[in-house]
Formats: structure tokens, C-alpha cells, sequence
């Protein structure tokens, strides 16, 4: 998926909140989207946000948030916090949308990067999934000018 514009940005995240977007457009170029539109220009409180937000979608489009499908804890949150380093240690200022495809350059852009931190059984354990028995061994991500 590739964004043009902010505004190809806001309209899945819209669709996303609505729980209107056609599932085939939920890939992980558009968790990520999402996740930073919330971030950036939204009114949101996006570590307890987009989980609900995730959630109600998933029930939506017929993807049941359980113990093995669904949503996934560990990996929303580590994801929320590296997409949120990126966001601040970024050098280049500019539209949302370039910000993103900046980031798509990097190990974020591959939809396995949470395998680099965790291994495949450990970071798909149904303790890990729901935020259990993992920590964030994420230290790269808690600079000092992250806020929160």
C-alpha cells in the first residue's frame, strides 16, 4: 500500500475508527498508518485507544480477537512505541505521509520486525498476545526525548 497524501492517510484511519474499511485494506502498512495519524492528528490517547479501536474492528470484519487470532497486545504496544520514536527522532519535518514512507525504509517496514526483539514462539505465545509474561525489551525506543 502506498500513501499519496495525508489525506489517503486520514481516510483509513477514518475507515478504521468507522469500522468501515474493507478488510483486504487492513495490512500492516495501514496498522502503522493508523497508528501515527492517531498519533499526530488525532485527538486520541493512542496506547489505549487502538487497542479498542483494533478490537471493534476485528469483531467487525469477522476476525475473532482470541488467544491465537485477533488482536495482539505485545505487539500493538512495542509497535506503538517504536512508531512513536520514529515519529520524534525523525530529522525531517513534512507532510504525514512522507513521515510514513520514511519509516517504511526502515526494519519497521517489514511486518516480521517484533522477530528481530522476540522469537516467533515466545512473541506468538498466548501470554504475549495478551500482554502477559513478556516485557518490552524495547530500551532503543525509550530515549530521552520520548515522552510517555
Amino acid at each position: 500500500m502506498t500513501f499519496s497524501s495525508d489525506a489517503d492517510i486520514r481516510r483509513i484511519a477514518r475507515a478504521v475508527i468507522d469500522l468501515t474499511l474493507p478488510r483486504a485494506e487492513w495490512t500492516h502498512e495501514a496498522h502503522v498508518a493508523v497508528a501515527a495519524w492517531l498519533m499526530c492528528c488525532g485527538d486520541y490517547d493512542v496506547f489505549w485507544d487502538l487497542p479498542r479501536i483494533i478490537q471493534a474492528y476485528n469483531q467487525e470484519v469477522g476476525t475473532p480477537n482470541t488467544d491465537s487470532s485477533g488482536f495482539h497486545e505485545t505487539i500493538t504496544h512495542a509497535s506503538l512505541r517504536a512508531i512513536r520514536h520514529f515519529l520524534r527522532e525523525d530529522p525531517e519535518d513534512g507532510r504525514l505521509f512522507e513521515r510514513i514512507h520514511r519509516l517504511f525504509e526502515t526494519e519497521l517496514g517489514d511486518p516480521d520486525w517484533v522477530l528481530n526483539y522476540w522469537s516467533r514462539e515466545r512473541i506468538f505465545s498466548v501470554e504475549a498476545r495478551g500482554g502477559r509474561g513478556l516485557s518490552l525489551k524495547m530500551g532503543l525506543f525509550h530515549t530521552s526525548k520520548c515522552r510517555g
